[in-house]
């Protein structure tokens, strides 16, 4: 007996894990397949009837209208990306394969849920520029920002400067506490050195107890004292008690400013890292 293709098409479209939509010139929905309950939240009888920009991401809407019309005008798209807002308010990332039937009137529509994919892009996006313990800005990122500051600098003729700053008693808290609780410590460190500077300035963590703070557009090597002593004074406040004996963090910090110390980023560097050791061994 010879299958009917045809008549298995309306089971095959719903067996798909990708929901199809059929939206008409108007955008109305006017079908829907079963996989788009799991896509959206909503049933099809929801749906139908319904325009579909409602369901839209507002910051995608401009795109996607663009899109619209060059599908409608025969352009097939296999590769467009936006953002809906499911039943619940959560949003999903979709990836469409659409094109316009042009004797029935309506586009079709496959989208695919690239919720996961994009959290996982944007999760290597940031570690590739981004120290995945801290958060903070790695070593190559740092560099970056800092060609930049000094190029706006020389530009300008402002002022920068670079603290090289180095934990004082790591070794012997890890040794002593395990390298969790020197973990939380950095991650502490961190979020203080944050708390203490400019959105224009950069906390970056460079080693494994090192951080450089860029302070830019500085107006004085007063400032840059008064910098100094207030993050000595905020990386001093008393830790909680899940640091269990730990009473206080401290960092050497050394100190390198753009002109007077050095004109590039090397010398800067290097300037900041003697400084920041010449004052631990004066501890030690």
């Amino acid at each position: 007996m010879p299958v009917d293709i045809e008549a298995l098409y309306p089971k095959l479209i719903h067996l798909m894990m990708d929901a199809v939509f059929v939206v008409d010139a108007d955008n109305q929905i006017v079908f829907v397949s079963d996989a788009c309950e799991a896509l959206l939240g909503y049933r099809a009888e929801e749906l139908v009837g319904t325009p579909i920009t409602d369901y839209m991401h507002p910051d995608d809407l401009r795109a996607t209208r663009d899109s619209i019309v060059r599908v409608m005008s025969g352009q097939s798209h296999s590769d467009f990306h936006n953002r809906y807002i499911r039943k619940d308010g959560s949003i999903v990332d979709i990836l469409w394969s659409a094109r316009w039937s042009e004797e029935d009137g309506v586009r079709i529509g496959v989208a695919r849920d690239v919720t996961a994919l994009r959290l996982a892009e944007d999760k290597l996006r940031f570690l590739a520029h981004h120290d995945p313990l801290t958060g903070l800005t790695n070593r190559s990122l740092f560099s970056d920002r800092l060609d930049l500051a000094l190029r706006a600098a020389h530009r300008h003729q402002s002022k920068l400067a670079l603290l090289f700053l180095d934990v004082n008693g790591f070794k012997s808290i890890n040794d002593s506490l395990g390298h969790a609780m020197g973990d939380r410590m950095l991650c502490t460190i961190a979020r203080r050195l944050e708390s203490c500077v400019r959105e224009t300035d950069t906390v970056a963590r460079v080693g494994g107890d090192e951080f450089i703070v860029l302070l830019t557009d500085i107006q004085s090597a007063d400032a840059v004292s008064m910098k100094v002593g207030e993050i000595a004074a905020i990386l001093a406040e008393p830790l909680g008690a899940e640091f269990g004996g730990l009473k206080t963090a401290s960092c050497s910090i050394g100190v390198a400013c753009y002109p007077a110390d050095g004109a590039d980023a090397d010398t800067l560097l290097r300037h900041a890292d003697d400084d920041m050791y010449r004052l631990k061994r004066r501890r030690s």
